[in-house]
């Protein structure tokens, strides 16, 4: 059973990434995710760079939401991230054309599995341009048509490589603005990815002021929580674990425990150390609010 921790009177709800097979599936995530102490969690129905996708089998994802709800586990805080091989920012027809129809077929196999959130990058322009790249995602995501579903997808926040869109809060809010049901569009943000566009998050109360009076905090569902590998505003993209980036483990803490975000799902996205997730681990440090100076001994 999870080790329920409470900022006020609201239940802490952490988590992180875990795999998911054609075997065992949602069930195969779960017992992952028990394992780890979390009493949420987040993965991909397939892997993140390809088409191959297993048919998602009904009487695994009814025991495994028998065993969540033994848990104190809500479907509200089980996450799946859309792949990689989705961009709705490029009209190339062929690949415009395939990220629609990939993308209407995750969200239905998020219905399928009873998972509400999706996060999904918003895309990369390739030279298009901003404007032309957030014209297209929200064409894309209009067609896509949301109204129809009970999924929500989460536009994550970027770190600004490339030609990524969606690494500051005024393309976020475009998007956003740009949606017919808007019931069905949210956020999911990033600390790695805040911190590599160039958003100083060490005052994170700061920082959700801003997000609030330009985007709306009610958009916010869901939080990755990486410390990163970059200085701020480097536009790379690269996570490492808690406390062992430029973020550092107590900015992180304060960002996890902030009231702001009670109740909204923090997923860890960092690095494995060796052949191992660090996840258990990290965990614990987020329970016990200490660093843990030994993590990238636990090869």
């Amino acid at each position: 059973m999870y080790n329920k921790i409470y900022v006020g009177d609201n239940m802490l709800i952490i988590g992180s990434h875990v795999s998911f097979n054609s075997k065992d599936q949602l069930l195969g995530s779960l017992n992952q995710s028990l394992e780890y102490g979390s009493n949420a969690f987040m993965f991909y129905t397939g892997a993140p760079q390809n088409t191959v996708r297993s048919k998602i089998n009904s009487k695994i994802t009814e025991e495994a939401v028998s065993i969540m709800k033994e848990n104190d586990i809500s479907l509200d805080n089980v996450i799946v991230h859309a792949p990689y091989i989705i961009n709705l920012a490029n009209d190339s027809e062929d690949k415009y054309d395939f990220s629609i129809r990939f993308l209407i077929d995750e969200i239905k196999r998020c219905e399928e599995l009873g998972v509400k959130y999706l996060v999904l990058h918003p895309g990369s322009h390739v030279g298009l341009g901003i404007d032309k790249g957030i014209e297209n995602i929200i064409f894309a995501l209009n067609r896509v048509n949301l109204s129809n579903s009970n999924v929500i997808i989460l536009l994550e926040t970027m770190a600004g490589k490339g030609s990524e869109i969606g690494s500051n809060f005024f393309e976020i809010k475009r998007i956003i603005d740009g949606i017919d049901d808007k019931s069905k569009i949210g956020v999911c943000l990033d600390t790695c990815h805040l911190n590599d566009s160039g958003y100083d998050i060490s005052d994170f109360d700061k920082l959700l002021l801003e997000f609030d009076s330009i985007v709306g905090l009610d958009y916010v569902h869901c939080v990755h929580i990486n410390d990163s590998k970059n200085v701020l505003g480097a536009r790379k993209d690269r996570h490492e674990n808690l406390g062992y980036g430029s973020i550092g483990f107590d900015t992180l803490i304060n960002i996890i425990y902030n009231e702001k975000l009670e109740g909204i799902p923090k997923i860890l996205e960092t690095p494995w150390i060796g052949e191992k997730a660090p996840y258990k681990e990290e965990i614990e440090m987020i329970k016990n609010k200490v660093f843990n100076s030994k993590l990238k001994e636990i090869e």
